[in-house]
């Protein structure tokens, strides 16, 4: 069984070189591994760094985003990917690689679909998450988690692991920003997938700065919550 970690990277510079010591470790625990970087246009030389490191590191793959956007970005990801499962995680290193073995283990030796990870069970580790994000984090979380009837808690993390093969057939990625995380693990849920939820660790960024925004991803979280349950509604009657 094979990994592919996809890591999409924005002006990065200041990360670069601390993810990558901490990824290279994993190269001693999974024997067939490939880092996926795809670079979303960035501005301030991450793609030059890129290229220089990944030189005569057949194990590196750094592709160009075509369209600008995060959701993009990880559909380019997925289609150059060559290994059986897809991680996707994110450069700043907020979650931890030892979980990365973790999620491995459990999806090739259970044989499912995906492992979704939560910061919000029982034996995970948070620190460092600011107090209003928090906040708003949980009451959309367990918003979604009640509309849609699910027992997960952490749809928008981006740190999850899948069988290519399923991710495939999501293609083409709907959503365009930081929402690409909460549609994989809803479609995941709703089109009837086998997935295990297990505890993670999650730290704030200690190196550049975050992508995010609230106020400009919120109307697309909306957005993607609406297509997905249009979708639930369209598959529990085609079941009928």
């Amino acid at each position: 069984m094979t990994l592919s970690l996809i890591i999409p990277v924005h002006n990065e510079i200041d990360q670069l070189d601390y993810t990558l010591k901490k990824l290279i470790k994993l190269k001693t625990k999974i024997n067939q591994l490939e880092f996926v970087f795809i670079d979303d246009f960035s501005t301030d030389g991450t793609f030059k760094f890129l290229k220089k490191y990944s030189k005569n590191k057949k194990f590196i793959k750094l592709i160009r985003n075509k369209k600008k956007g995060l959701g993009s970005a990880i559909q380019e990801g997925i289609k150059k990917s060559k290994f059986d499962y897809v991680c996707i995680f994110m450069c700043d290193m907020s979650d931890d690689i030892k979980d990365v073995i973790k999620y491995y283990k459990l999806i090739s030796k259970q044989k499912i679909d995906a492992v979704l990870g939560s910061r919000f069970v029982y034996k995970s580790k948070v620190k460092n998450y600011p107090l209003i994000k928090l906040l708003i984090n949980r009451i959309a979380n367990n918003l979604i988690k009640i509309i849609f009837l699910s027992k997960y808690n952490d749809f928008t993390n981006a740190f999850k692991i899948y069988d290519r093969k399923v991710l495939l057939k999501f293609l083409p990625i709907v959503s365009e920003s930081f929402n690409v995380f909460l549609e994989l693990p809803l479609k995941i849920i709703t089109r009837g997938y086998k997935y295990e939820i297990i505890p993670i660790s999650w730290s704030g960024r200690m190196h550049g700065n975050s992508k995010f925004n609230m106020h400009e991803t919120g109307s697309m979280y909306i957005f993607t919550l609406l297509y997905c349950l249009f979708e639930k509604i369209l598959l529990n009657k085609k079941v009928r």
